[in-house]
């Protein structure tokens, strides 16, 4: 485990708001990950979402995916409740069959909110959320259209994060089905 990462604690749930790239948010994301693969080295962690984007600004919630092969998704929700990741709260949790464990961890003196989508490795969902990070990297326009819809979603007065979430999916599927069409 990083010595950066000091406990992982009960989430704190917060309004979606639009914040700054954070340049401590891969190293969170990093150890989180050394935490769970030293558990068994046969999962493996992406991290995803707005905080794994250098220059993205976001809600700044360090998403993470745990690929788990198949027939080990007990396992990996096991090693999460272990490590002390919670069950997801609120009125739409993902079901248990395709579940997100949450927490906050201490780094460095801060606290991050965490969640990680446990996935088994190389389903659909899990491929498009690694396609799209990659397609924001690696695309400057893409990026700033996605922060713009960001900000266009929350003047809306959408601040609850599974709303937030819901209201950027077609941006997503429209950028994904994009870049389909382009790599003909």
């Amino acid at each position: 485990m990083s010595t950066e990462t000091s406990k992982i604690g009960k989430y704190m749930y917060r309004p979606a708001e639009y914040l700054p790239y954070d340049h401590e948010s891969p190293r969170v994301a990093d150890s989180v990950a050394q935490m769970i693969v030293a558990v068994d080295a046969k999962f493996r962690v992406e991290h995803v979402g707005s905080t794994a984007v250098p220059g993205c600004w976001g809600k700044g919630v360090v998403d993470l995916i745990l690929l788990y092969p198949v027939g080990r998704l007990a396992e990996a929700r096991e090693i999460l409740d272990r490590l002390g990741f919670q069950q997801q709260g609120g009125p739409e949790p993902f079901p248990e069959i395709r579940p997100l464990r949450v927490a906050t961890v201490e780094y460095l003196c801060r606290d991050y909110g965490v969640h990680v989508h446990v996935l088994e490795d190389g389903c659909a969902e899990a491929v498009e959320l690694i396609k799209f990070r990659d397609l924001l990297r690696s695309n400057v326009g893409l990026r700033r259209a996605y922060e713009m819809e960001k900000r266009v979603i929350l003047s809306r007065g959408v601040s609850k994060s599974t709303q937030y979430s819901k209201a950027k999916g077609e941006f997503i599927r429209t950028a994904l089905a994009a870049a389909a069409l382009a790599a003909f």
